[in-house]
C-alpha cells in the first residue's frame, strides 16, 4: 500500500514570494510599489492572511507576472481567472488572425511567421523555401521550432554565415524570457540549445535586441535579411501576450532580386504544371 502523500500545490503566498524573489525585490520595496503595508504583505506570503482579488492583481502587476501565471495565482487563491486564454484558432480570434494573415501575405515573397512563447511557429507564409533546403525533415514537422531550425546541427546552422551572432541572439532572448516567465519548457529549450556544438562559447549580450541581420548561404546565393519582431501591445488575453510576429526584410539589393526572381520562377513552374494538368483533363 502506497502511503506517500501527494505534494501540496504552492499557496498564493508561496507563489507571490517566489515571483518577488525572482524580481529581486524586498518585501518593503514591493509593499511601497503596491501601496500595501510590508506587515500585511509578509502575512500574505506566510499564509497568515489571505490576499483579496484586487491585491493579487495589484501585486502581479507590480511584479510583471505573465498573464497565464496571474490566472494560476487567482485560481490558487480561490478566484476565477481574469484573463482569457483561448486557442489561436478560436473563432473569437478571427479579427486578429485576419490582420496577421494579411501581413503574412503582403510580406511575401520574403519570410514572415508568428511564434508562440516556446518559439514554435503558429503560422507563416511560404517565403523563400530555399532557406530550408537540406534541413532534417524531423525539424520541419509542425510545430516547427525556430530555435532548433536555426541553431540545431541538422538545421540551418551550417549555412548561417554569422552563426555566433545568431546563437547569442537566441540565447540572450531565451534567458530574458525565462527570467521573466520561469517557464520550465523554455528553460529546457535553453539547456538543449546550450548543449549543441558551439553552445558553451562566449555570449554577446548586445545581440538580444528586437532586430538582427541573418546572412545565410542558399542555392540561389548568399542571402541577407534584417529580421524584426513585433509583439501585441498591452494585451489582456493570454494567447496574444504569448505570440509575436517576426518578419524578414531583404538587407541588400542582391537578396531582394534573388528572392523575387526565385519566387517568379516558382510561380511560372506552378502555372506550367497547372496548364499541363488542364490539358490532360481536356
Amino acid at each position: 500500500m502506497d502511503t506517500r502523500v501527494a505534494p501540496q500545490p504552492p499557496s498564493p503566498g508561496d507563489r507571490l514570494r517566489s515571483w518577488r524573489e525572482r524580481r529581486h525585490l524586498s518585501q518593503m520595496a514591493l509593499a511601497l510599489q503596491a501601496e500595501v503595508s510590508a506587515r500585511h504583505l509578509s502575512f500574505v506570503e506566510t499564509g497568515r492572511a489571505q490576499p483579496g482579488r484586487e491585491l493579487i492583481l495589484r501585486l502581479a502587476d507590480e511584479l510583471e507576472i505573465p498573464l497565464r501565471e496571474r490566472n494560476m495565482l487567482l485560481r490558487a487563491a480561490g478566484f476565477a481567472p481574469v484573463f482569457e486564454q483561448r486557442r489561436f484558432d478560436d473563432p473569437s480570434f478571427d479579427p486578429v488572425r485576419s490582420i496577421i494573415d494579411i501581413t503574412l501575405a503582403r510580406h511575401a515573397p520574403f519570410p514572415a511567421y508568428v511564434i508562440d512563447r516556446h518559439w514554435d511557429v503558429v503560422c507563416r507564409n511560404d517565403g523563400v523555401p530555399e532557406l530550408y533546403e537540406g534541413v532534417d525533415a524531423a525539424l520541419l514537422v509542425p510545430p516547427t521550432n525556430v530555435v532548433r531550425l536555426m541553431l540545431h546541427p541538422q538545421g540551418m546552422a551550417s549555412r548561417v554565415h554569422n552563426l555566433p551572432s545568431w546563437r547569442s541572439h537566441f540565447i540572450v532572448q531565451m534567458r530574458r524570457q525565462f527570467e521573466l516567465t520561469a517557464d520550465p519548457h523554455l528553460g529546457a529549450l535553453l539547456r538543449e540549445t546550450l548543449a549543441w556544438p558551439g553552445g558553451i562559447g562566449p555570449i554577446d549580450e548586445s545581440t538580444g535586441g528586437p532586430a538582427m541581420t541573418l546572412d545565410i548561404d542558399t542555392r540561389i546565393g548568399r542571402l541577407s535579411f534584417i529580421t524584426a519582431i513585433t509583439v501585441f501591445g498591452s494585451p489582456v488575453d493570454v494567447t496574444l501576450e504569448e505570440i509575436a510576429l517576426e518578419v524578414m526584410h531583404p538587407a541588400n539589393s542582391f537578396t531582394e532580386h534573388a528572392v523575387r526572381d526565385a519566387a517568379a520562377a516558382r510561380a511560372a513552374r506552378r502555372k506550367g504544371q497547372e496548364t499541363k494538368r488542364q490539358e490532360t483533363k481536356d
